[in-house]
Protein backbone atom coordinates (compact mmCIF):
# COMPACT_ATOMS: atom_id res chain seq x y z
CA UNK A 1 0.00 0.00 0.00
CA UNK A 2 1.32 3.60 -0.78
CA UNK A 3 0.68 6.07 1.75
CA UNK A 4 0.03 9.41 0.64
CA UNK A 5 0.26 12.83 2.52
CA UNK A 6 -1.88 15.21 0.66
CA UNK A 7 -1.77 18.81 2.30
CA UNK A 8 -4.61 20.50 1.08
CA UNK A 9 -7.61 23.03 2.96
CA UNK A 10 -10.01 22.57 0.22
CA UNK A 11 -12.16 20.07 1.50
CA UNK A 12 -13.61 19.68 -1.74
CA UNK A 13 -11.03 18.58 -3.11
CA UNK A 14 -9.66 16.38 -0.03
CA UNK A 15 -13.06 14.61 -0.54
CA UNK A 16 -12.61 14.27 -4.05
CA UNK A 17 -9.33 12.74 -3.85
CA UNK A 18 -10.03 10.56 -0.57
CA UNK A 19 -12.67 8.93 -3.21
CA UNK A 20 -9.83 8.31 -5.50
CA UNK A 21 -7.03 7.12 -3.20
CA UNK A 22 -8.23 4.18 -1.32
CA UNK A 23 -6.99 1.04 0.35
CA UNK A 24 -5.99 -1.46 -0.82
CA UNK A 25 -3.51 0.16 -3.34
CA UNK A 26 -3.18 3.97 -1.03
CA UNK A 27 -3.88 5.05 1.98
CA UNK A 28 -4.75 9.13 1.93
CA UNK A 29 -3.65 11.02 5.13
CA UNK A 30 -4.76 14.39 4.75
CA UNK A 31 -3.75 17.78 6.53
CA UNK A 32 -5.36 21.78 5.93
CA UNK A 33 -2.28 22.96 7.58
CA UNK A 34 1.48 23.25 6.84
CA UNK A 35 2.48 22.37 10.28
CA UNK A 36 0.55 19.37 11.05
CA UNK A 37 1.79 18.06 7.62
CA UNK A 38 5.46 18.94 9.13
CA UNK A 39 4.39 17.05 12.11
CA UNK A 40 2.94 13.90 10.28
CA UNK A 41 6.18 13.68 8.16
CA UNK A 42 8.51 13.95 11.41
CA UNK A 43 6.73 10.77 12.45
CA UNK A 44 5.50 8.53 9.95
CA UNK A 45 6.64 7.70 6.31
CA UNK A 46 4.95 8.38 3.30
CA UNK A 47 5.57 7.59 -0.32
CA UNK A 48 4.06 9.94 -1.55
CA UNK A 49 3.30 13.87 -1.02
CA UNK A 50 0.86 15.91 -2.68
CA UNK A 51 0.99 19.89 -1.20
CA UNK A 52 -1.07 22.91 -2.07
CA UNK A 53 0.81 26.16 -2.43
CA UNK A 54 -1.92 28.54 -0.94
CA UNK A 55 -2.19 26.93 2.47
CA UNK A 56 -3.85 29.08 5.86
CA UNK A 57 -0.57 28.87 7.77
CA UNK A 58 2.39 28.61 5.55
CA UNK A 59 3.43 28.98 1.72
CA UNK A 60 3.67 25.88 -0.15
CA UNK A 61 7.19 27.17 -1.81
CA UNK A 62 8.59 27.18 1.79
CA UNK A 63 7.19 24.05 3.05
CA UNK A 64 8.39 22.32 0.18
CA UNK A 65 12.10 23.94 0.57
CA UNK A 66 11.40 22.65 4.54
CA UNK A 67 10.58 19.20 3.73
CA UNK A 68 13.77 19.00 1.16
CA UNK A 69 16.04 19.78 3.56
CA UNK A 70 15.79 17.16 5.20
CA UNK A 71 14.31 14.46 3.12
CA UNK A 72 15.36 14.63 -0.53
CA UNK A 73 13.78 11.20 -1.75
CA UNK A 74 9.82 10.92 -1.22
CA UNK A 75 8.51 12.17 -4.31
CA UNK A 76 6.31 15.94 -4.31
CA UNK A 77 3.48 17.00 -6.37
CA UNK A 78 2.51 20.69 -6.02
CA UNK A 79 -0.81 21.78 -6.83
CA UNK A 80 -1.68 25.41 -7.44
CA UNK A 81 -4.23 27.54 -8.58
CA UNK A 82 -0.92 29.84 -9.28
CA UNK A 83 -0.60 29.39 -13.03
CA UNK A 84 2.35 31.11 -14.54
CA UNK A 85 5.75 29.71 -15.13
CA UNK A 86 7.69 31.39 -12.84
CA UNK A 87 5.72 29.69 -10.27
CA UNK A 88 6.24 26.40 -12.01
CA UNK A 89 9.86 27.14 -12.30
CA UNK A 90 10.19 27.87 -8.42
CA UNK A 91 8.73 24.53 -7.41
CA UNK A 92 10.65 22.71 -9.63
CA UNK A 93 14.13 24.60 -8.46
CA UNK A 94 12.90 24.09 -4.64
CA UNK A 95 12.99 20.34 -5.26
CA UNK A 96 9.20 19.29 -6.31
CA UNK A 97 9.23 16.55 -9.12
CA UNK A 98 5.89 17.51 -10.67
CA UNK A 99 3.45 20.53 -10.99
CA UNK A 100 -0.23 20.30 -11.59
CA UNK A 101 -2.28 23.40 -12.23
CA UNK A 102 -6.18 23.89 -10.43
CA UNK A 103 -8.29 23.07 -11.59
CA UNK A 104 -7.15 19.47 -12.67
CA UNK A 105 -8.49 16.16 -13.71
CA UNK A 106 -8.38 13.63 -10.94
CA UNK A 107 -7.55 11.06 -14.23
CA UNK A 108 -4.88 13.14 -14.57
CA UNK A 109 -3.46 13.56 -11.38
CA UNK A 110 -3.65 10.01 -10.49
CA UNK A 111 -1.55 8.92 -13.48
CA UNK A 112 1.27 11.93 -12.55
CA UNK A 113 0.90 9.99 -8.70
CA UNK A 114 1.47 6.56 -10.43
CA UNK A 115 4.38 7.59 -12.35
CA UNK A 116 5.66 9.02 -9.50
CA UNK A 117 5.32 6.31 -7.21
CA UNK A 118 7.13 4.02 -10.20
CA UNK A 119 10.14 6.01 -9.98
CA UNK A 120 11.08 4.72 -6.27
CA UNK A 121 9.12 1.75 -6.59
CA UNK A 122 9.72 -0.74 -3.98
CA UNK A 123 13.76 -2.42 -3.70
CA UNK A 124 13.61 -5.91 -5.76
CA UNK A 125 16.74 -8.38 -6.47
CA UNK A 126 19.91 -6.54 -7.59
CA UNK A 127 21.63 -6.11 -10.72
CA UNK A 128 24.47 -6.99 -11.98
CA UNK A 129 28.14 -5.08 -10.79
CA UNK A 130 30.89 -4.33 -13.19
CA UNK A 131 33.69 -1.97 -13.61
CA UNK A 132 32.94 1.65 -14.92
CA UNK A 133 31.48 3.41 -16.19
CA UNK A 134 29.28 0.19 -17.39
CA UNK A 135 26.03 -0.08 -17.54
CA UNK A 136 23.37 -3.03 -18.88
CA UNK A 137 19.55 -1.54 -20.09
CA UNK A 138 21.32 2.03 -20.08
CA UNK A 139 18.17 3.53 -21.52
CA UNK A 140 16.22 5.76 -19.21
CA UNK A 141 13.72 3.91 -19.70
CA UNK A 142 14.98 0.94 -18.50
CA UNK A 143 13.97 -1.12 -15.78
CA UNK A 144 17.14 -3.09 -14.93
CA UNK A 145 20.96 -2.26 -14.67
CA UNK A 146 23.69 -0.90 -12.93
CA UNK A 147 26.45 1.73 -13.51
CA UNK A 148 29.62 1.70 -11.58
CA UNK A 149 31.87 4.27 -11.35
CA UNK A 150 35.05 4.93 -9.06
CA UNK A 151 33.32 5.43 -5.67
CA UNK A 152 29.69 5.61 -7.13
CA UNK A 153 27.05 3.02 -7.99
CA UNK A 154 23.84 3.44 -9.75
CA UNK A 155 20.92 0.29 -9.23
CA UNK A 156 18.08 1.27 -11.81
CA UNK A 157 16.40 -1.69 -10.84
CA UNK A 158 16.81 -0.83 -7.07
CA UNK A 159 16.91 3.34 -7.44
CA UNK A 160 19.45 3.60 -5.46
CA UNK A 161 22.71 5.41 -5.44
CA UNK A 162 25.89 4.53 -2.78
CA UNK A 163 28.61 6.38 -2.80
CA UNK A 164 31.33 4.75 -0.83
CA UNK A 165 29.11 2.11 0.18
CA UNK A 166 26.69 4.63 1.82
CA UNK A 167 23.02 5.18 0.49
CA UNK A 168 22.26 8.85 -1.24
CA UNK A 169 18.90 10.13 -0.37
CA UNK A 170 17.96 11.51 -4.58
CA UNK A 171 14.52 12.51 -5.59
CA UNK A 172 12.86 10.90 -8.64
CA UNK A 173 14.21 13.80 -10.88
CA UNK A 174 17.66 13.67 -9.82
CA UNK A 175 18.03 9.91 -9.93
CA UNK A 176 16.47 9.89 -13.36
CA UNK A 177 18.89 13.03 -14.11
CA UNK A 178 22.01 11.13 -12.92
CA UNK A 179 21.21 7.52 -14.68
CA UNK A 180 20.83 9.58 -18.04
CA UNK A 181 23.97 10.95 -17.64
CA UNK A 182 26.02 8.08 -16.25
CA UNK A 183 24.81 5.32 -18.75
CA UNK A 184 25.92 8.26 -21.47
CA UNK A 185 29.56 8.50 -20.09
CA UNK A 186 31.15 11.74 -22.13
CA UNK A 187 28.25 13.00 -23.95
CA UNK A 188 27.28 16.51 -23.71
CA UNK A 189 23.41 16.90 -22.97
CA UNK A 190 22.29 21.01 -23.23
CA UNK A 191 20.08 21.89 -20.59
CA UNK A 192 17.26 22.07 -23.43
CA UNK A 193 17.84 18.16 -24.34
CA UNK A 194 17.75 17.48 -20.42
CA UNK A 195 14.38 19.47 -19.87
CA UNK A 196 13.07 17.59 -22.98
CA UNK A 197 14.26 14.03 -21.44
CA UNK A 198 13.70 14.35 -18.00
CA UNK A 199 11.33 16.59 -17.42
CA UNK A 200 9.02 16.25 -20.84
CA UNK A 201 9.07 20.01 -21.82
CA UNK A 202 11.56 22.13 -23.26
CA UNK A 203 10.83 26.25 -22.68
CA UNK A 204 14.05 28.24 -22.40
CA UNK A 205 12.13 29.95 -19.11
CA UNK A 206 12.75 26.11 -17.05
CA UNK A 207 16.13 25.72 -18.24
CA UNK A 208 17.80 26.92 -14.66
CA UNK A 209 15.78 23.82 -12.93
CA UNK A 210 18.22 21.73 -14.66
CA UNK A 211 20.70 23.78 -13.02
CA UNK A 212 19.49 23.67 -9.81
CA UNK A 213 19.23 19.79 -9.98
CA UNK A 214 22.83 19.33 -11.14
CA UNK A 215 24.07 21.18 -8.15
CA UNK A 216 22.25 19.70 -5.82
CA UNK A 217 23.15 15.92 -7.13
CA UNK A 218 27.00 17.42 -7.13
CA UNK A 219 26.41 18.35 -3.45
CA UNK A 220 25.20 14.66 -2.76
CA UNK A 221 28.17 12.74 -4.75
CA UNK A 222 31.42 15.23 -5.49
CA UNK A 223 33.94 15.12 -3.03
CA UNK A 224 34.65 18.50 -3.81
CA UNK A 225 32.40 20.85 -5.47
CA UNK A 226 35.21 23.28 -6.60
CA UNK A 227 36.74 19.82 -8.79
CA UNK A 228 34.00 17.90 -9.95
CA UNK A 229 34.91 14.44 -10.67
CA UNK A 230 31.42 12.78 -11.70
CA UNK A 231 29.77 15.69 -13.74
CA UNK A 232 31.31 17.63 -15.27
CA UNK A 233 30.42 21.04 -17.10
CA UNK A 234 30.99 21.38 -21.12
CA UNK A 235 31.54 25.25 -20.41
CA UNK A 236 28.70 26.71 -23.09
CA UNK A 237 27.23 23.66 -23.71
CA UNK A 238 25.83 21.81 -21.07
CA UNK A 239 26.72 18.55 -18.98
CA UNK A 240 28.19 15.49 -18.99
CA UNK A 241 29.35 12.71 -16.98
CA UNK A 242 32.99 11.54 -16.50
CA UNK A 243 34.48 9.01 -19.04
Amino acid sequence: MNRILLVEDDPEITNLLSLHFQAPAFELVACDRGARALERLAGEPFDLIILDIMLPDSNGFELCRRVRAVDGKTPILMLSALGEELDKVRALELGADDYLTKPFGVAELMARVRALLRRVGAPTAAGGAGRGPAAVGAELGGERGNVVFRELTVDKEKKKVTMRGRRLELTPKEFDLLWLLATHPGKTFSRHELLEMIWGFAFEEYEHTVTSHINRLRIKIEPNLNKPEYILTTWGAGYRFAE
